[in-house]
């Protein structure tokens, strides 16, 4: 069955349809990740886009029961240049049109994607529709040029209430803003006791649950529309360690005074190199976000910037110069892709240690 792709600026591309027959409106990125479809499509960071993977193969080894991030993936839409229609994998368990039709998720095949990631690094995201055939063109641009995009995507993806991951280790909450379920597998293999509560979570009821360290998650949306994350984390912030990762780190530099910005096409790939300014080492890492921290936002802020993104410059990690709480860009927990900054949940882990025997002197 022929389907078509409609941008916002009038482009037009005509493909194979993959998945459920029904129309899908987002906001259309790319990804530039040779694997790690299964992790894309369910990462709760694209709730409201239709994701593009540049990589020109998709599929090929199939959907299996382990490598999800999240139950309910949230995507809008699924762009790919070739679908495998027979995967091989001894883990397999389902193709990835199997996989689009049981999620009821819209995807379109047979078209240059190559293109099509060339029209988005010239223009920036563009809003698109994956539709039938049937529909005026016309019609779809114009009202596409009348949507808005959401701004409660956090809202649609966080848990709506708390429940716990137990472990005799070190308590942390674990402030779900669209979690990845790596993070709370890395906190997981550290023994941690983990309780995970909903992204409007007040800070009175956070600190009620007696935690040693509390996770800011990744996320999806502009993080401006997040305000209950915002003042949770200023009124916490020098109370306990924190760590917070992609919209995590983002709301953790609202909170101490710096700003924001949406990127033109984003980070989205398992492949960005990240250079950390103390140890001056490269880490190759994992990144989903379209949104960044304004550099000479910080400069009146109590923030240390720790990394910068090596192709082009941007902040990709900081820290508080007073209070123990760091925060970066990328993903540390990312799988499969990169494990190079596998180590910040150790530092984490460490500063959290460190905190409490400064606790203990001070005492």
């Amino acid at each position: 069955m022929k389907r078509q792709l409609i941008l916002e600026d009038g482009t037009v591309m005509v493909g194979e349809a993959i998945g459920s027959e029904k129309d899908s409106t987002g906001e259309v990125v790319f990804n530039t990740g040779m694997t790690g479809y299964q992790e894309i499509l369910t990462d709760p960071s694209y709730c409201g886009q239709i994701v593009t993977l540049t990589y020109p193969l998709i599929g090929n080894y199939g959907v299996n029961r382990d490598d999800f991030e999240s139950v309910q993936p949230s995507v809008k839409g699924f762009i790919v240049r070739e679908a495998a229609d027979f995967p091989s994998n001894w883990r397999s368990e389902m193709s990835i049109d199997e996989y689009l039709k049981l999620k009821d998720i819209p995807g379109i095949t047979g078209i240059d994607t190559r293109k099509l990631t060339r029209i988005i690094r010239k223009y920036g995201t563009l809003k698109g529709v994956i539709s039938s055939m049937d529909v005026s063109v016309e019609e779809v641009v114009q009202k596409l040029k009348m949507t808005g995009l959401p701004t409660d995507q956090v809202k649609q993806v966080s848990v709506k209430s708390s429940y716990r991951s137990p472990g005799r280790g070190k308590r942390i909450v674990l402030v779900d803003f669209g979690m990845k379920q790596g993070i709370l597998r890395e906190l997981n293999k550290r023994d941690c006791d983990v309780v995970v509560v909903p992204y409007n979570t007040p800070a009175k009821d956070i600190l009620s649950l007696s935690p040693d360290g509390i996770m800011l998650s990744n996320g999806p949306g502009d993080p401006k529309d997040v305000q209950e994350g915002i003042d949770m984390i200023k009124e916490i912030l020098g109370q306990i360690p924190l760590f917070g990762i992609c919209l995590g780190h983002q709301l953790f530099a609202l909170a101490c005074g710096g700003d924001t910005y949406k990127m033109k096409f984003g980070h989205r790939g398992s492949n960005h190199p990240v250079k950390d300014l103390e140890t001056g080492k490269v880490a190759i890492t994992s990144q989903n976000h379209g949104y960044a921290v304004k550099e000479d936002s910080l400069l009146k802020t109590p923030l240390k910037i720790t990394h910068l993104a090596i192709n082009d410059g941007s902040v990709e990690g900081l820290k508080h110069e007073k209070y123990p709480a760091f925060t970066v860009q990328y993903h540390p927990e990312a799988s499969p892709g990169p494990d190079d900054a596998n180590y910040l949940f150790d530092q984490f882990m460490d500063m959290i240690e460190i905190n409490k025997r400064e606790e203990i002197q001070h005492a």
